[in-house]
């Protein structure tokens, strides 16, 4: 796959804004307590290559990669399409996916920008985005069938069902109701660590343990480090709203 050098791009020359919205997990909630007592139907989609189809704004051009420029030549590709690795790439993605739902008639209430939804007089539906994955909840199959197909003459998508896992979340649903659990986002920190084999404790540190900053030695790599951090954060997050709730 070609990627983009991002470490070259000049803020204000070859981009300008990079931020893009993320689905909000009290939005994720919401939409599962609805589709519980209203019986929706609850379906999954993926988008292949997303950050491909997103529209330049700015100039950038891109050196030809190795091989295919001749001996002496300095020539350069304008890039009309985002490629991964441009720091404007998820922007312009959302960019491109918000216009075309809105152009099948959905609209973007302000409470969450990646909320979009669509009423009719046969059938609503409600679309959850976070970056590629998408999650339609609607009270009407065949009306999500439609718009699938709708989805699918404009980007290549992977249809993956029924919503069974989404930000982490396994998502279960019973005649009872929808259970939200991290089983196995949890056992994934344990295995990428090499602690899964590890035995539960009731005191898994030592309470007279004291910490220095001046203490220990540095981290040859403090990425892996700073990875477990953000996904503990998620973990804790995450828990707080969804996790061991039975809509």
């Amino acid at each position: 796959m070609l990627v983009a050098k991002r470490y070259n791009q000049c803020e204000g020359l070859d981009y300008y804004d990079t931020f893009s919205p993320v689905v909000k997990l009290t939005i994720v909630r919401t939409l599962l307590e609805v589709a519980t007592v209203k019986k929706w139907h609850l379906h999954q989609l993926n988008v292949n290559n997303a950050f491909l189809y997103g529209d330049l704004d700015e100039e950038v051009n891109m050196s030809l990669p190795h091989g295919f420029n001749k001996k002496g030549e300095s020539k350069v590709c304008r890039l009309h399409k985002s490629l991964y690795g441009l720091k404007q790439s998820s922007r312009q993605w959302f960019a491109k996916f918000s216009s075309a739902l809105i152009e099948f008639g959905f609209m973007q209430p302000k409470v969450d920008y990646t909320l979009f939804t669509r009423s009719l007089e046969d059938s609503f539906i409600a679309i959850l985005v976070y970056v590629d994955d998408i999650v339609v909840a609607s009270d009407n199959s065949a009306a999500v069938s439609k718009f699938i197909h709708l989805l699918i003459d404009r980007f290549k998508l992977k249809d993956l069902g029924q919503l069974k896992y989404f930000l982490g979340l396994e998502i279960a649903r019973r005649e009872l109701g929808i259970s939200v659990y991290q089983r196995k986002y949890a056992l994934d920190i344990f295995e990428t660590t090499g602690l899964l084999a590890l035995k539960p404790a009731k005191f898994p540190m030592d309470l007279n343990v004291k910490f220095s900053k001046d203490s220990g030695q540095l981290l040859v790599d403090p990425i892996p480090y700073r990875r477990l951090v953000g996904r503990l954060l998620y973990l804790t997050i995450s828990l707080t709203f969804l996790l061991l709730f039975r809509f």
